[in-house]
């Protein structure tokens, strides 16, 4: 079973949500829908997940979650659970992997486009972009640690590997 930590308070909570259930239909996999909006909920959520014997976990995107990186990685390590979240950061500070946006790619495009305003050009006038750099990291030494092997054609597709 495949647990899914959201912030029921977060706008994107119900898309992930959708999205997840979808992907999860898709490969006959059972997920786990669990909730935190304040660091409180986060030792509940880790308790039920462990009394479950949740598999995996996909972390949210969400700002709240990004906020307490480290709590996240540090109670998904203690609880032995491997776990994917969407920004390079968390599998830095040792998480198990992320898979998303690169973040240095947004920036770079934000300051392009300050640039072409303080040149002049009207806000109004500029197409929407979005980034399309998207970025896979995985930790090997988080692997090791929660005794996972990972597969040569997992590792192959890694734009990173934290060793």
């Amino acid at each position: 079973m495949i647990g899914v930590l959201l912030n029921p308070n977060s706008a994107g909570a119900q898309p992930q949500l959708e999205d997840v259930e979808k992907a999860a239909r898709a490969i006959d996999q059972q997920v786990r829908i669990l909730h935190a909006s304040g660091e409180r909920d986060f030792e509940t959520a880790f308790a039920t997940m462990v009394q479950m014997r949740i598999g995996a976990l996909i972390v949210g995107a969400d700002p709240f979650f990004s906020s307490k990186r480290d709590q996240l990685v540090a109670l998904a390590a203690r609880d032995r659970i491997p776990a994917i979240y969407e920004w390079r950061e968390f599998a830095e500070a040792g998480g198990l992997m992320s898979y998303g946006s690169d973040l240095a790619d947004g920036y770079r495009q934000v300051g392009f486009y300050t640039g072409r305003i303080l040149k002049g050009e009207k806000p109004a006038d500029l197409p929407v972009v979005q980034s399309t750099k998207i970025e896979f990291v995985l930790n090997l030494k988080t692997a090791r640690s929660l005794g996972l092997t990972i597969s040569l054609p997992l590792l192959g597709r890694a734009d990173e590997v934290i060793e």
